[in-house]
């Protein structure tokens, strides 16, 4: 079955024809700007590649209710030009196929749980932190959907005692992703992640506060894997502070072998599908 992908992306959308079996044909990267400008482009790669269906992996919030009218609808999102934008139906309006649609963090755990870091598990925690911070769940090989989906990205965290930043989120300011969002760490440095690998004090506030989002999300969904990506977690010495705090900070209070110091390396662990992760999970999407 000859399938469409699109992961819609803070930053980019990864546009992608391929199969079931997440085998990627042919590929495409458009840059995330206002929907006029962006979604001409996804249209155009579509035509004439003869797909049956499409999954999109979405930037939320975004309605993931089919009874509500509004189903594939972004919502409230930071990325103002989109809010209200109809990207399911315009999708398919343009394409002509049937599309399907959940985040691009749920998609991207639904890929990892099929042929990733979480094969092995029955319940598996995605978080992306990059230009923004979004997580998405598994739980029994379905993803975490209710009143509306997982907002994990801005639940409340404690501030490092040596921070004064504000934050950068134009809902709460001073959430996760206010905070620890790439945009977070470039305007608090005045300068982007990357460049600042040797400050030991950008890190130490970085982990302290993904560490903190993780002891939420085991204590609420109890996952039985955590997997980290997006730009940010670029900076791999950034996955042994992490580690280390949340050992720290759950003081045996779970009661694991996998949250002990020497296995929680093999519990809060890297992609293993790297950056397609979402275009995989996208396609999974479409066709279940």
């Amino acid at each position: 079955m000859k399938l469409g992908a699109i992961e819609a992306g803070g930053t980019k959308f990864v546009c992608a024809v391929g199969n079931e079996d997440g085998d990627v044909f042919e590929k495409i990267v458009i840059p995330t700007e206002k929907p006029e400008v962006t979604m001409p482009k996804v249209y155009d790669f579509f035509k004439g590649t003869g797909i049956e269906r499409i999954g999109i992996g979405s930037f939320g919030p975004i309605d993931l209710n089919e009874g509500t009218g509004t189903y594939g609808t972004i919502q409230k999102t930071p990325k103002t030009e989109w809010i209200g934008f109809p990207l399911g139906d315009e999708v398919s309006k343009h394409t002509g196929v049937p599309v399907v649609v959940d985040t691009d963090v749920n998609v991207a755990a639904l890929s990892e749980s099929r042929w990733g870091s979480a094969t092995d598990v029955h319940s598996c925690l995605y978080i992306t932190v990059g230009t923004g911070i979004g997580a998405g769940a598994i739980v029994n090989g379905a993803t975490l959907k209710g009143l509306s989906h997982p907002e994990m990205g801005h639940i409340a965290i404690r501030r490092h005692e040596k921070d004064t930043f504000a934050g950068t989120c134009p809902y709460h300011r001073d959430c996760l992703e206010g905070m620890a969002a790439g945009p977070a760490i470039e305007q608090r440095w005045g300068r982007p992640g990357k460049d600042l690998k040797e400050k030991e004090l950008v890190w130490e506030i970085e982990s302290y506060y993904l560490a903190q989002a993780i002891v939420n999300y085991i204590y609420i969904l109890s996952p039985e894997r955590v997997i980290m990506g997006g730009g940010v977690m670029q900076q791999a010495h950034l996955f042994d502070l992490i580690r280390t705090k949340v050992v720290d900070m759950l003081n045996g209070y779970v009661s694991s072998p996998l949250l002990t110091p020497d296995r929680v390396d093999n519990y809060i662990v890297p992609p293993g599908l790297t950056n397609e992760a979402g275009i995989k999970g996208a396609l999974i999407l479409a066709a279940e």
